[in-house]
């Protein structure tokens, strides 16, 4: 049987588009990429267009269009406990429901309506349109893990903050299918206990979260017996249950309340105020508190359904330091985590999951994961490029491969910083060697320079190592494939340096500007680095480049991070790549094959104050 399915995801947050033909995932974008709204949850209009431009198709050839989401599921039940937190005598209940659970009375007649303008004639007509499904959101998660993984048979983990009624769900996949096991329900969520922690410490929810894992290695988890007295309920087998009278979230607009104040003794950190040990502890202290859960849950599922694989998807399995764990801890032969395993990928797994279970095709499994790298997104021909360069009078140089990639090895080595656009932009929330911001791991200045003058961000947040996948085993501690950036691992220890006993009696943010390794910027204060592994048949340009790198200079790792600087989305455009190259201090800029140095660029005018177009976090 053939087909074409769209998958969407929208209406929370980041909202995406997934194209499945055949099979076979040909393509798949984020809606931030092309309105630069970071975490736009709105219809994905323009990733939709996208997806369909790389399948060479219009919507009305489109045989199937899934939600990842199902209107009103269980309604019922979220009423109820809904209700169950509203004051005694609270009459106005429509006028206080949250957002997210009234989104669900209009979710149907919104889509329809905005999927019938796209259609050809535009006349928003539901006849228009190809058969419109809805998937449950775990269900979503579920499939975008276990279908495009190397694996025939494993179990699934999915954990985010609140899809529909679950938080936290297992399933078994075995070829073609998936058959739930269990499931955590709302208001009880390892994700919003998670992102709770990140409101307390004064980051942005649903976009935060990441630097309260990275903030963790410089606390101590002086607050872990705290949690799990007060906070959570963890059984022997990883089942939970919050108590809810320290958070706000199922009934108010902030995540936690007074009695959390007082039970962490103060109010939560004003976001851009001081970091002080305090939110080091209590970051470290939840970072532990979330790994040994998740790694209760990892072995109980073992136990229960004596599988040797595990896939992950969801929010909580973006975090990389407890994936790293599991790894390392958990009973499993290997894991795979969906790239994309938040809202995003939801938008995936919809589509995969409509050809091998709503469709009943055989799923043959090759050894490899089905996610082509992730690079499923837009690419810029050359023509373009150096059109609209030559529209700006922009000074570059064009190269071919040959000459480009010994000249970026050199000014690398001459620790300088390279804007890096190529190729198909990658799906998911890590940039990986298509739209990248490129520097020598070796320089000890590397991490400060690239947080405070390119990124514009705090200067505590790591830096991602990329290495050449033949030479991974030679640097840090890791024997497997992570070409998706998502598993911490230890710098090898002889590559690390040995901390005087000063070092050592070091707490805190003062942890930062010691080099602990020969790869200092990629190295984080516990010795750790989250790793990206690049594969000739998948990114073959961003191989050479880091071989040439290596011929060069012994060392097959770079550092890699997403170019883009707070607040802003990842580029999509060469255009937004040229921006962002001119609003800091990046040394160079290569689009495919032009070079492009930043003495050669015309003076740069911008109208306003280009940061307060983004909400920074």
């Amino acid at each position: 049987m053939k087909a074409k399915i769209l998958g969407i995801s929208a209406y929370y947050h980041d909202s995406a588009a997934a194209l499945v033909i055949d099979g076979d995932i040909v393509a798949a974008a984020q809606e931030e990429r092309f309105t630069r709204k970071k975490h736009d949850p709105g219809f994905p209009e323009k990733a939709i267009s996208s997806c369909l431009k790389e399948g060479g198709i219009g919507i009305n050839d489109v045989d199937y269009i899934i939600f990842y989401d199902k209107p009103l599921v269980k309604f019922e039940r979220l009423l109820e406990t809904y209700l169950a937190f509203v004051p005694a005598g609270f009459k106005s209940f429509l006028a206080s429901m949250p957002i997210w659970l009234k989104d669900k009375l209009f979710l149907k007649t919104t889509l329809r309506k905005e999927l019938a303008a796209l259609t050809e004639n535009g006349a928003g007509k539901e006849s228009d349109l190809p058969p419109l499904l809805f998937s449950a959101h775990h269900k979503s998660h579920a499939a975008s893990a276990f279908f495009p993984s190397p694996f025939e048979k494993a179990a699934v983990l999915c954990l985010d903050g609140v899809g529909e009624w679950a938080t936290s769900s297992v399933w078994l996949g075995e070829g073609n299918t998936l058959e739930p096991q269990w499931e955590i329900d709302f208001p009880h969520s390892l994700g919003l206990l998670y992102s709770a922690f990140t409101y307390y410490t004064g980051f942005r929810v649903n976009s935060g979260e990441y630097k309260l894992m990275g903030l963790a290695p410089y606390g101590e988890p002086k607050y872990v017996d705290l949690i799990l007295d007060k906070l959570l309920d963890v059984k022997e087998d990883g089942s939970f249950r919050l108590d809810m009278s320290y958070f706000d979230y199922a009934t108010g607009l902030t995540m936690t309340n007074a009695k959390f104040d007082r039970l962490f003794g103060g109010p939560a950190r004003q976001a851009e105020s001081e970091i002080t040990q305090r939110e080091m502890n209590i970051a470290r202290s939840i970072q532990v508190v979330t790994e040994e859960v998740v790694l209760k849950i990892a072995r109980n599922i073992h136990k229960e359904l004596d599988v040797d694989y595990l896939c992950l998807a969801g929010g909580v399995a973006l975090n990389c330091v407890s994936n790293g764990r599991l790894l390392r801890e958990a009973p499993y032969k290997d894991i795979w985590i969906q790239p994309a395993a938040g809202d995003a990928g939801g938008a995936l797994g919809a589509a995969i999951s409509v050809w091998y279970e709503y469709l009943e095709n055989p799923r043959e499994v090759n050894g490899d994961d089905s996610m082509r790298g992730a690079y499923l997104g837009p690419r810029s021909d050359e023509d373009s490029i150096k059109q609209y360069l030559d529209s700006i009078k922009a000074g570059y140089r064009q190269l071919n491969e040959d000459e480009l990639m010994p000249r970026l090895a050199e000014i690398l080595d001459s620790e300088n910083v390279i804007g890096w656009f190529q190729g198909r932009m990658e799906f998911g929330p890590r940039s990986l060697g298509g739209r990248s911001i490129i520097g020598d791991p070796r320089s000890q200045k590397m991490q400060s320079v690239m947080n405070l003058k390119i990124k514009y961000r705090e200067s505590f947040r790591p830096f991602a190592p990329v290495v050449k996948a033949d030479k991974v085993s030679e640097w840090f501690e890791i024997d497997r494939r992570s070409p998706y950036m998502l598993l911490v691992a230890p710098v090898k220890k002889e590559k690390c340096h040995k901390m005087t006993e000063k070092q050592e009696q070091l707490f805190g943010i003062e942890k930062l500007n010691i080099p602990r390794s020969e790869i200092p910027a990629v190295t984080h204060v516990d010795y750790s680095a989250r790793i990206q592994t690049v594969h000739p048949e998948t990114n073959p340009r961003f191989y050479k480049l880091l071989d040439a790198f290596d011929q060069k200079t012994g060392c097959p790792v770079l550092v890699n991070t997403s170019f883009n600087v707070r607040g802003e989305p990842i580029v999509c455009t060469a255009e937004d790549a040229y921006r962002c190259f001119m609003r800091t201090e990046m040394d160079y800029l290569v689009l495919e094959n032009y070079l492009l140095a930043k003495p050669d660029q015309p003076e740069w005018h911008e109208q306003g104050n280009w940061r307060d177009e983004y909400e920074l976090d």
